[in-house]
């Protein structure tokens, strides 16, 4: 009891499970296509693993906890902002880049917009974690 909160309990134990999920769903979507299909959209594919990534540190650093992991994860949730709005409008406006969809195509169409919220609620986590464990 003594210890301090981890980033991942109480509300943060939503984000981890559902980063958790978007880092295997993304990560074997991925190699799937790149393994059997990169010829056919090589960049939509590379995206999408780099997605994997994204989503895979910061799954590691919120069940890590600590300040150092709860900086580090507000820079990648803020970096997974900027992507899916980035790939999102870059998608929308130049269909032909993409001939296949990335996890982050349509701002998340795809996953029920969920890659778009998922940041905005993780960034409003991290920001509220910071005066719950500092």
């Amino acid at each position: 009891m003594g210890g301090t909160p981890t980033l991942g309990t109480g509300p943060g134990r939503l984000l981890v499970t559902l980063y958790g999920v978007f880092t295997v769903a993304a990560a074997s979507r991925s190699a799937f296509q790149v393994i059997a299909q990169f010829d056919l959209a090589p960049l939509a594919y590379s995206l999408s693993a780099v997605s994997a990534v994204v989503y895979g540190f910061i799954t590691f650093s919120l069940v890590r906890g600590g300040e150092g992991a709860r900086k580090a994860a507000i820079v990648c949730c803020a970096l997974e902002l900027v992507g899916v709005l980035g790939i999102g409008t870059w998608t929308l406006a130049d269909k032909s880049a993409f001939p296949d969809a990335t996890v982050w195509s349509d701002y998340g169409m795809g996953y029920l917009f969920i890659p778009i919220l998922l940041p905005v609620t993780g960034l409003i986590w991290l920001r509220r974690a910071r005066t719950t464990e500092g």
